[in-house]
């Protein structure tokens, strides 16, 4: 439990750390009423990220889970691990920028099935099969 508080709260996982507490108190507002699920819709267009089709608070929460999650226990590994020296840092640090890569190709992967769950979104253009028939 320790290894798993040490690196969920250690630098650089903090960051993830920090944006799903962010994300949960969000979705906390929402359960209460105070906001709703669409808000940030027109601030922002996640189609040429891979991410349209559902609210961009869904998209971001689940690229954020992901992350979080991804980052933690890879940095868990590493701790296990023990690898001495100043290159432990710079790993950490690299597990992070990869951890947010898989994160958000995963989401890509993930969003595509929930935009059946939000049709008021606007979706992906993707050519239909039956658009070339008649």
């Amino acid at each position: 439990m320790r290894t798993f508080l040490t690196a969920a709260t250690g630098l650089p996982t903090i960051l993830p750390t920090a944006a799903l507490v962010v994300a949960v108190c969000f979705w906390l507002l929402v359960a209460v009423g105070v906001t709703a699920a669409d808000s940030f819709d027109a601030d922002a267009d996640l189609v040429p990220w891979g991410m349209g089709g559902v609210p961009v608070a869904v998209a971001f929460s689940l690229l954020t889970l992901l992350a979080w999650s991804l980052s933690v226990g890879a940095t868990c590994a590493l701790i296990a691990l023990a690898l001495p020296g100043p290159g432990a840092g710079l790993l950490r640090l690299v597990v992070q920028v990869g951890a947010l890569l898989v994160a958000w190709w995963l989401t890509c992967l993930f969003v595509r099935p929930l935009h059946r769950l939000f049709p008021d979104e606007r979706s992906p253009a993707r050519p239909s099969v039956y658009d070339h028939a008649a």
